[in-house]
Order: structure tokens, then C-alpha cells, then sequence
């Protein structure tokens, strides 16, 4: 005779489907995650190389510029590099508010997506 299965073996059969679908289900929405983190930071970073190419182009023009005004070619750079020591510092004095936390936000936001 057949045994028809009764209501606690069809139950726990969905539950283990169940939980195996949510398993897969969380291991896409990480991957997804990751995938959106990867692609932000890639794209940061090569718009990042591209605006260093043009500030270091205009650096130069700026410091041979400065240099022809001052009489000396050197001294174009000299004040130039002491504009970006003086940049540096005030970006390494607010470096928390103006780097740390925008970038951890966008990543804590990207991943509870």
C-alpha cells in the first residue's frame, strides 16, 4: 500500500525549499552589492586619473606662467607646490568630514540596497 505523505513531511519539504530559495536569494543581493560597490569605485577612480591629468596640466601652464611673471622659471614652481602643501593641509585637517564620511555612507547605502 502507499503511504500518502502527511502534512508535517510537505511542510518541512516547502521549509527546506524555502530556506534553500533564500539562501540563493541572499547570496545574489550580496554579490549585487558588491558588483554596484566595484563599479562606483572603478568609475571614482578613473574620473579621479583624469582630473589629475588636467590639474597637473594646468599646474605647470600656471607655474610657467607664475615663473615668466616672477623672472625666475623656478619660482613658478615653488609657489604653486606651496599652494598644494597648502591644500593638502586643510584636506588632511577635514579629511573625517569631507572624505571618510561620504565614502563610508555611499558604501553602507550601496549595500543595504
Amino acid at each position: 500500500m502507499d503511504e500518502q505523505p502527511n502534512d508535517i513531511d510537505i511542510l518541512l519539504s516547502d521549509a527546506g525549499d524555502y530556506l534553500e530559495t533564500r539562501t540563493k536569494l541572499w547570496k545574489l543581493k550580496g554579490i549585487e552589492s558588491l558588483v554596484d560597490v566595484s563599479s562606483e569605485l572603478v568609475t571614482g577612480l578613473g574620473l579621479i586619473c583624469l582630473l589629475s591629468t588636467v590639474v597637473i596640466m594646468f599646474s605647470v601652464g600656471f607655474a610657467l606662467l607664475l615663473g615668466e611673471w616672477t623672472g625666475r622659471g623656478y619660482y613658478g614652481f615653488f609657489i604653486v607646490g606651496m599652494v598644494y602643501i597648502f591644500i593638502g593641509l586643510i584636506c588632511f585637517i577635514r579629511r573625517a568630514r569631507w572624505l571618510k564620511e561620504p565614502f563610508s555612507n555611499m558604501l553602507i547605502r550601496k549595500i543595504l540596497k
